[in-house]
């Protein structure tokens, strides 16, 4: 029986990039060190590295492709958890503005996304080929 994900009791600190791995911010832990070189992850208000010590009371500022989430550090976590523990470890302060904000985007993509990128459909070589024979 797995057990469950326990709180560093023993670190007072942990760094960025693996907590904002462990709370899902970001999908994989190059992709938080990544953001944090980016300048796309802020820590009590300065540009934080990969190696920022976090610590239980911290404010993080984390920006995604959509979004930009502020995060209130409520506990210290070594392994990535499941999406319902999240809350135990954070406490998100994002606006709803801003999940608005991402809402627009994601509807947005899928209105103006460009119908016949990519390989031609099965139909569209059909109507090349009736187009071609006729002339």
């Amino acid at each position: 029986m797995p057990s469950s994900p326990t709180p560093s009791a023993s670190a007072s600190s942990q760094r960025l990039d693996r907590w904002l791995w462990a709370v899902r911010v970001y999908k994989t832990r190059s992709d938080a060190a990544e953001a944090c070189r980016g300048s796309a992850v802020r820590l009590n208000g300065n540009i934080a590295k990969p190696s920022s010590k976090v610590r239980i009371g911290d404010c993080i500022v984390a920006r995604t492709k959509a979004l930009t989430r502020t995060l209130h550090v409520v506990g210290l976590i070594e392994n990535r958890i499941g999406a319902a523990l999240v809350a135990e470890y954070c406490d998100d302060q994002t606006p709803e503005s801003e999940h608005e904000k991402a809402r627009e985007k994601r509807a947005n993509a899928r209105v103006f996304s460009h119908k016949g990128s990519g390989r031609p459909t099965k139909k569209d070589r059909r109507d090349i080929e009736k187009l071609i024979s006729k002339i």
